[in-house]
């Protein structure tokens, strides 16, 4: 029968899919309970974060996005780039995230709009 050989490949793409979801889980903070340079620390050590706080002018309005220590953490097509949030100990902490490249033809110069 050919349904035991079917049932092994099933069985073998779901083990693999599982394990890729496993190792797509990311860390999640509030960058307000920490330092500045806890929170560059943390991003460096884990690659890439998702930092989530409320606006001091609109505390109602939660804002997270994803953080990263360098570009290999973006997705294919997107470059780092410098970004802010605020800290226990600053109001700008300086930290990257990603965002799609900005193409500008300059003769025959294109700029990636990297910071």
């Amino acid at each position: 029968m050919k349904i035991f050989p079917l049932c092994k490949i099933a069985l073998i793409g779901l083990g693999f899919s599982l394990i890729a979801a496993e190792a797509q889980a990311i860390s999640r903070y509030d960058p307000t309970r920490m330092s500045c340079e806890g929170v560059q620390a943390r991003v460096a050590r884990e690659g890439a974060v998702i930092l989530r706080y409320r606006l001091a002018r609109n505390p109602n309005l939660p804002i997270y996005d994803r953080y990263v220590h360098d570009s290999r953490f973006c997705p294919a097509g997107q470059v780092r780039a410098h970004a802010f949030v605020p800290s226990a100990d600053a109001r700008s902490c300086p930290v990257y995230k990603c965002k799609q490249p900005e193409f500008e033809r300059r003769g025959r110069i294109w700029r990636f709009g990297r910071d």
